[in-house]
Parts: C-alpha cells; sequence; structure tokens
C-alpha cells in the first residue's frame, strides 16, 4: 500500500496546482461556466485528502475490534466523496441560477483559455495513473478518484468551447446554461460513485463471471472431496472473502481433508488476489447434496 499511498499524496498536490490554475481561469473570465470548473477542482483537492487518509487506515492491520482488517475504509472514503461531489454540482446550480438572472459580458483571454487547457491536461495524465495504480493494488478510493478526474477532463473541454461560442455569437445565456449542464453532469457522477459506494458498505457480491471462474476453481481443485455448497462470496475494499462447505466421505481423516483444503486455496490464490478463504468440512453424512460437484 506505500505506492498506492504516495500516489494519493501525489494527487494532493496535483489537485491544488489545478485549482490555482482554473481559479485563475475564472478570475480573468468571470464566466459561470469556469466557475463550475473550479470549484469541481476544490473537490478533487479534497478527495485525494480522503483517499490518503483511506488508505492510511486501510494498511493498518487486523486488530482486537477489526479482526477483518480496515480496507472498507476506502469504501466509506468513496462514499463521502460522492457526497462532496454531489454537494458541489447543487452549489454549481445555484450560482447557475443567480447568473442567468444577472447576465453580464464574458472576458476570454487566451491566458484563460490556456490555464483552464493546461489543468485539464494534467487531469487526464494523473487520472491515468489513479487509474493504472487503483486497479493494480485493488483501490476503490484510488479509483474513485481516477473517474472524478476524468469526468472533470469531459466537463472541462466542454466548458471551453461553450465559452468561445458564448463570446463569438454574442449569446450570454449559454454561459449559465452550460455551467447547469455541467453540474447535472457531476451530479450523475457523484449519484453513480454513491452507488458503487454503496454496494461495497452493503457486502455486494462481485460479478456473476468472478463467482462462477471461483466455482470452477474448487471443483477442479478439490479431488477426493464430494461436493461444495453454500459458497459465499463479498467485497469489502481490496479483499474478496469467499467461504463454502465442502463435504468429503466420512472415513477420511482430517489431515486428508485439510491437504485438500490446502490444494484449493492455493489454486484460488493464485488466479484471484486478495482473497480470504475460509473453509468448513463435513462429512458426507452431513452434506446437503446441492452444491458445486466435485470434477
Amino acid at each position: 500500500m506505500g505506492g498506492a499511498q504516495a500516489i494519493a499524496a501525489g494527487s494532493i498536490g496535483v489537485g491544488c496546482v489545478v485549482l490555482a490554475m482554473k481559479a485563475a481561469a475564472w478570475w480573468l473570465t468571470g464566466s459561470a461556466a469556469f466557475y463550475s470548473d473550479a470549484l469541481e477542482s476544490i473537490v478533487n483537492v479534497a478527495a485525494a485528502l480522503l483517499a490518503l487518509l483511506a488508505l492510511r487506515l486501510a494498511a493498518k492491520p487486523a486488530d482486537a475490534n477489526h479482526p477483518y482488517g480496515h480496507d472498507k475504509a476506502e469504501v466509506f472514503a468513496a462514499a463521502v466523496e460522492s457526497g462532496l461531489i454531489i454537494t458541489a454540482a447543487l452549489s454549481i446550480l445555484d450560482h447557475a441560477w443567480r447568473t442567468a438572472r444577472d447576465l453580464h459580458p464574458i472576458a476570454l483571454p487566451l491566458a484563460a483559455i490556456a490555464l483552464n487547457a493546461t489543468a485539464s491536461l494534467i487531469n487526464g495524465l494523473w487520472g491515468m495513473v489513479l487509474l493504472r495504480t487503483g486497479r493494480r493494488v485493488r483501490s476503490q478510493a484510488l479509483l474513485a478518484d481516477a473517474r472524478h478526474l476524468f469526468s472533470d477532463v469531459v466537463t472541462s473541454i466542454g466548458i471551453i468551447v461553450g465559452i468561445a461560442l458564448a463570446v463569438s455569437t454574442g449569446l450570454l445565456i449559454l454561459d449559465p446554461l452550460l455551467a447547469a449542464a455541467t453540474a447535472v453532469y457531476i451530479l450523475l457522477s457523484g449519484f453513480g460513485l454513491l452507488r458503487s459506494s454503496v454496494g461495497g458498505l452493503m457486502d455486494e457480491a462481485p460479478p456473476a463471471a468472478i463467482v462462477g471462474r471461483v466455482r470452477d476453481l474448487v471443483s477442479t481443485h478439490a479431488a477426493g472431496a464430494l461436493e461444495a455448497h453454500d459458497l459465499r462470496m463479498r467485497h469489502a475494499g481490496r479483499l474478496t472473502f469467499l467461504e463454502f462447505h465442502l463435504v468429503v466421505p466420512g472415513s477420511m481423516t482430517v489431515a486428508d481433508s485439510h491437504d485438500i483444503c490446502d490444494r484449493i486455496e492455493a489454486a484460488l490464490k493464485a488466479a484471484i488476489t486478495d482473497l480470504v478463504i475460509t473453509i468448513h468440512v463435513e462429512p458426507e453424512a452431513k452434506a446437503k447434496h446441492h452444491g458445486v460437484p466435485v470434477l
């Protein structure tokens, strides 16, 4: 997790630089759309701080009060970030409404365009770093940051084009309308992140393809056992918890059944990273006979 924390710390610095550039672009133009872009960058900095704190907490080993570890801290951070994104979107809508009621000319110096475009380029490049690292270490906090930065890049490009149209055509209403459209896009992004976070907090199961792969691996590597049943999986931050019952012949020794469990665990952990496995062994006489047959 050390590399992930370094990336999260880097996000704070990148976010502050981008915020300063977008705030300067807003100050040069007085545009409501540029205001919305700068406000979203404030959320980026706050999200980066949350991600760093969450990664540090998630890296702590399990203790008496948290026997399953602290990995869900990342899920909480993503949930809080979604709340910040939604709040920012509502603030942008309010600012767009007030601007629409009091339209005024917009200045569009090349310096403002250059500042905003450069900031967007930085966000895009750093978003790729976050995405690559988040996927490698299975960090929901970093992945949430990456998705947010990519959405920021999309809205920034649209804002630059839209403001250029507003200035060139003289249709000043385009500025608050563009800010409102940006707010709606950000709002949808926030609700999407909230949905993902709630799934993590509610111990949502992995995709069906992963569950099916686990069933196949258990079936293939459980030679000597009879079946596996009551297989359940859940995500908790970067960890995936798996538990199931393994049915063995009643005459099998504890040592032999333990060897089968070791073989299954080795195959599963080789295929799926950060997997925590619990296997309950039971004799054939206690079996339910409706689980995964052993090949």
